[in-house]
């Protein structure tokens, strides 16, 4: 655990900053190379959080963004302490978590923007996974069950290896928002 306010509650892990500003990641001591993770996420609006793939001590990791508040995502990809590279995405929020727009992104967003909110359900358990396999990674992500992204990097930047973490973001004050996670489940995948 590197920061933030890390506590179990009601079989979930919660998160969030324990002072304004600070934030952290709770990681595993076991490292995984090719492997998928599962989790469910009952986040509220406004917290930035991530879900961190072959993640070092420093929180360097391929990251599936659970960026939930205005202007972010949901598993998008984006190379957490890697030169901000990858940052792809194929929608954003808007104001609500229901109401989303598109962005250009080589995986083409797979629900339309009306059909959004049948899939997305705000304020209850949503489930999210993440595939990483082979270095330079191929990285997979679905939400609910419908692939949302898939990307490939060209270049070996990141170990094999690493934990698996879960982030609450630093800045601003969020010390009254929560990230929640239950039900993690990991596969390691072999050759």
């Amino acid at each position: 655990m590197t920061g933030g306010k890390w506590v179990v509650e009601n079989g979930a892990i919660v998160g969030s900053q324990d002072i304004p500003g600070n934030g952290g990641i709770v990681i595993t001591d076991e490292q995984f190379g090719d492997f998928e993770v599962v989790l469910e996420m009952n986040n509220d609006f406004g917290p930035d959080s991530g879900l961190f793939l072959r993640s070092t001590e420093d929180g360097k990791a391929w990251q599936a963004m659970i960026d939930y508040h205005k202007g972010g995502n949901v598993m998008g990809i984006y190379g957490e302490g890697l030169g901000g590279k990858p940052s792809v995405r194929n929608y954003s929020f808007l104001d609500t978590p229901d109401k989303i727009q598109t962005n250009d992104a080589p995986f083409p967003l797979p629900v339309s923007v009306e059909a959004w909110p049948k899939l997305w359900k705000h304020g209850q358990w949503n489930e999210l996974r993440a595939r990483i396999e082979n270095n330079p990674p191929t990285i997979t992500t679905w939400i609910n069950g419908t692939k949302f992204m898939e990307w490939k990097e060209t270049e070996k930047r990141h170990p094999d290896k690493g934990g698996i973490a879960l982030q609450v973001h630093g800045g601003g004050d969020h010390t009254k928002e929560f990230v929640r996670y239950r039900n993690i489940r990991v596969k390691r995948l072999t050759k």
